[in-house]
């Protein structure tokens, strides 16, 4: 793996940050890693580890006939250190792929700060550098004096939403003589702690949670929900039964006290891989923190749980891409400058980390002077998918995406019968691998050289 001269700046230690500082070093270029902490930490960060993983522990799921499953399988292949890290760390999660994020985060910093082409600098990055090829990775949580720098360089394009993280309690506090393991239609066995609700209590619920107090943020109201964060009692605004089609759906499980499906069920997910603590799956809340207690005390095995971390929200911001951006993450205007993570509008751990990935990686060819075979990547493949969607000009209404079937290229024919939509979902990502298995071919001959 011969070196190269030419040293890169990446801006940022996150899950795009250490992806793209790992390929770029995996293809022989030094990197100059800079990251605030330990010496400061955003409001949502809690530890000193690199890839923290904020809100849920999950990954979400892991099947290639599901969007992100598939944008997982392509990222194995092409030798991400986010999923080597995920398969390491993973915690039993049904047929979602979850972490212990202490262990997910640890075994990264680890990976990131022994790697000898990696130069890990621990301060606060102020301003853009200007004398060599940069990317951007500082996340949606960006602040201070770079933020100011970021918004004099895209013209002040300030688009935000806000987003939550749900709360997480002890193990041994769940009453398990009210809750039962099960994992929805029995998939990956009794991966799930639930806790059923009966009609009354359901509604008991409901009424105090939308009567809840919530914590203060100014402007929050104003501005947008991501939808996939959706805090739970702005869920609940929107109807009595919303929380039962949605996180507290019922379906697929049985409670054994009854032998019949709940009326509403919370299901709890292992957070890490001792098993002492579960996150409340899809509780995204903005309540305060006394509240929080007192109304998910309400819920059936809760009623003495311990909360080891509660639920809090907190505004990302992300840059106007399709405006802003080459598909290559690059920017326009500005070709040495690229960007990458959920501040380009990608949404979601894995999309972040394969954002990070690919920009990295098109600095890699881009030096060997190989950027021509990073054209294979392209819309057929998830990962290739979700660069051109955030660098379409086309899109004049930018709101944040996670990796989906409607942003990849269509299969050509047509699809019949009962199980057409997963044949035609098996059908792409058969066409995705086989393209990023060619690509990779290629690309360890680029590493070598």
């Amino acid at each position: 793996m011969p070196e190269t001269s030419e040293r890169v700046a990446v801006i940022g230690a996150g899950l795009a940050g250490c992806e793209a500082a790992r390929i770029l070093a995996a293809c022989g270029i030094g990197v100059d890693l800079y990251e605030m902490k330990p010496g400061r930490r955003s409001p949502a960060h809690r530890s000193d580890d690199f890839a923290e993983l904020v809100c849920s522990n999950s990954l979400r799921a892991d099947s290639v006939t599901n969007a992100v499953g598939l944008l997982k399988e392509e990222l194995r292949r092409l030798g991400s250190l986010v999923m080597e890290s995920a398969d390491l760390a993973k915690v039993p999660a049904g047929g979602a792929l979850a972490v212990d994020r202490e262990e997910f985060s640890g075994y990264i910093t680890g990976r990131i700060k022994n790697d000898p082409l990696i130069n890990v600098i621990s301060e606060e990055v102020t301003s853009i550098p200007s004398d060599r090829i940069t990317v951007i990775a500082t996340g949606p949580l960006t602040d201070g004096a770079l933020y100011d720098d970021i918004m004099r360089l895209t013209g002040n394009a300030d688009l935000h939403f806000f987003d939550a993280a749900a709360p997480i309690v002890a193990a041994d506090s769940i009453d398990m003589s009210k809750a039962f393991r099960q994992s929805r239609y029995g998939k990956g066995g009794d991966d799930y702690i639930n806790c059923p609700m009966n009609e009354e209590e359901y509604k008991a619920f409901y009424n105090a949670l939308i009567t809840a107090q919530t914590a203060e943020f100014h402007g929050v109201d104003k501005i947008n929900v991501f939808e996939g964060c959706m805090p739970i009692e702005v869920m609940a605004q929107r109807g009595e039964d919303t929380m039962r089609f949605g996180p507290l759906k019922p379906v697929g499980l049985t409670d054994p006290a009854t032998g019949k499906e709940p009326y509403a069920c919370l299901q709890l997910r292992q957070d890490d891989r001792a098993s002492t603590m579960y996150n409340l799956v899809g509780f995204q809340t903005r309540l305060k923190f006394g509240e929080q207690k007192r109304v998910f005390g309400m819920i059936p095995g809760l009623e003495n749980a311990e909360f080891l971390r509660y639920g809090v929200m907190h505004r990302n911001t992300y840059i106007d891409s399709p405006r802003l951006l080459n598909s290559d993450y690059s920017m326009r205007d500005h070709p040495d400058i690229f960007f990458a993570g959920q501040i380009t509008g990608v949404e979601g751990y894995i999309e972040s980390a394969a954002s990070g990935f690919l920009a990295g990686l098109n600095i890699a060819l881009r030096i060997k002077g190989e950027s021509e075979a990073a054209g294979m990547l392209d819309s057929k493949t998830v990962i290739g998918s979700m660069a051109h969607y955030v660098s379409d000009p086309a899109i004049t209404r930018f709101v944040p995406m996670n990796a989906n079937f409607g942003i990849v290229e269509p299969m050509p024919g047509r699809f019949k019968g009962k199980r057409a939509k997963q044949e035609k979902y098996a059908a792409v990502a058969e066409r995705s691998l086989s393209r990023v298995d060619e690509f990779s071919a290629i690309m360890r001959s680029v590493i070598k050289n």
